[in-house]
This record gives C-alpha cells, sequence and structure tokens, in this order.
C-alpha cells in the first residue's frame, strides 16, 4: 500500500458545488460502493442502505424538490410541513462551531458576489443543492428506524469511503444534508419504506474545473487545537 496515494485521496476530497454532464457508469458506481462497504460497523450490522438516482428518476426528483422550495419561499407556512427527521445540527449554537459556520457561510458566498441581504442570490445558491449541484448521480442514503445512534457513527465511516473511493476514480461528491428536509417527497419517489429514515443524500460527478466555486476551499483547524496527548 502507498500511503501517500491514501493521504492525496483523503486531502483531495472536497464539497463540490458545479459538475460536468459527463457520464459515471454503472460499473464506477458498483465498486465504489463495494469498496465502501468496507466501512466499520458495531457488530458488523452494516446499517446502510443506497438508492442511486440517474436520468429521469434523479431530473423528476430535482423538479419536485425546487419547485416546493420555491413555493415556500412564497408561502413560509409551508416550511412547517418539511422538517427533517434527526437533528443534524445544534438547536443552538455556541463558539467555536458558530463562528467556523459563519466562515464558511460567507467565504463561499463572497466568492459568489452574494451579499448578506441578497435573498434572492442566496435562494438560487440554496437551490443549486436541490439540482445535485449539476451531478449526473444523486445518491440518498437511508437507516432502518429500528437502530440506534450508534449506527449513524457507522454511516459516518460508510459515507467517508464513499468520498474517498470517489477520488480514486477520478471523480468527485458533495455530501449534502440539505435534503433532509424534504424527506417527504423523496423517500415515495425512490421507494423506501416506512420502516427507513433519511440520512443524507450526495452528488457524484466530475468536477467542473472551470467553475470558481470549485476554488473554495474550506480550513482545518491545525491538530494540536483539538488533539490531547495523556502521557
Amino acid at each position: 500500500m502507498n500511503p501517500s496515494a491514501v493521504d492525496a485521496a483523503i486531502a483531495s476530497r472536497m464539497s463540490v458545488r458545479a459538475f460536468t454532464d459527463q457520464p459515471v457508469t454503472r460499473e464506477q458506481i458498483t465498486q465504489i460502493l463495494q469498496v465502501a462497504s468496507r466501512a466499520p460497523s458495531g457488530t458488523n450490522c452494516q446499517p446502510w442502505r443506497v438508492y442511486v438516482l440517474q436520468g429521469a428518476s434523479r431530473d423528476r426528483l430535482v423538479e419536485q424538490v425546487c419547485a416546493t422550495h420555491d413555493a415556500m419561499r412564497t408561502d413560509p407556512a409551508l416550511v412547517a410541513e418539511y422538517v427533517e427527521e434527526y437533528d443534524y445540527y445544534p438547536q443552538q449554537w455556541v463558539s467555536p462551531y458558530i463562528d467556523r459556520r459563519r466562515e464558511n457561510g460567507w467565504g463561499l458566498y463572497g466568492l459568489l458576489g452574494i451579499g448578506k441581504g441578497d435573498k434572492d442570490k442566496m435562494h438560487a445558491q440554496h437551490q443549486r443543492n436541490y439540482r445535485f449541484f449539476d451531478a449526473p448521480v444523486g445518491l440518498m442514503f437511508t437507516i432502518d428506524r429500528v437502530m440506534g445512534r450508534g449506527s449513524l457513527v457507522d454511516y459516518g465511516a460508510f459515507l467517508q469511503n464513499i468520498m474517498v473511493a470517489a477520488r480514486g476514480h477520478g471523480l468527485h461528491t458533495c455530501p449534502q444534508a440539505a435534503w433532509n428536509n424534504f424527506s417527504k417527497i423523496i423517500m415515495p419517489h425512490i421507494g423506501a419504506g416506512p420502516d427507513e429514515m433519511l440520512v443524507c443524500g450526495m452528488a457524484l460527478g466530475y468536477a467542473d474545473e472551470t467553475a470558481a466555486v470549485n476554488t473554495f476551499h474550506t480550513p482545518r483547524v491545525p491538530v494540536h487545537e483539538f488533539t490531547h496527548w495523556l502521557d
């Protein structure tokens, strides 16, 4: 094994927000998922379920969710009808997390020329999530409702494996919790049963290297700030 190749795959992973329309083959997706399935899970329960959207199925979901997203802006009362099934973010933000969130948000919007009060541009950029940032492949991930919180830890390892394995194929990804609010639309569309809960979505494809948005790279705090050495 070449450690530098593994390091490079991890370090080059980023949330791509503009993709080309270059197709991704079923064989590539299958291989990525096969490798990703080697992720560890408690008692090897492997709690992941994956739905792959391409072509017409992808496009129909995009149209429906984008239309709903627009309707929610027109009628804010609709927001209460579309809520995520688990708390991805904290109910109350505190430092340093809120500071990093703001740095991320305004760094991205600043690059795109979106001002603090420009609600039209903010809405349009947010809706890019629901177009999978033009990626040809959309992935939806669900989990059986009977599973405990620990299985979400396992799921994170599985998702990271997908993103790193994709880099080995020259592909990029963008993990997306933005879809979670629209589970009542997504779950029937993908054929998921009532025993399943939406975990998140993900865009998969080839990065548009000419897009300015893909020059945005989020910073990471240095190791010494999150590590405690005990002798």
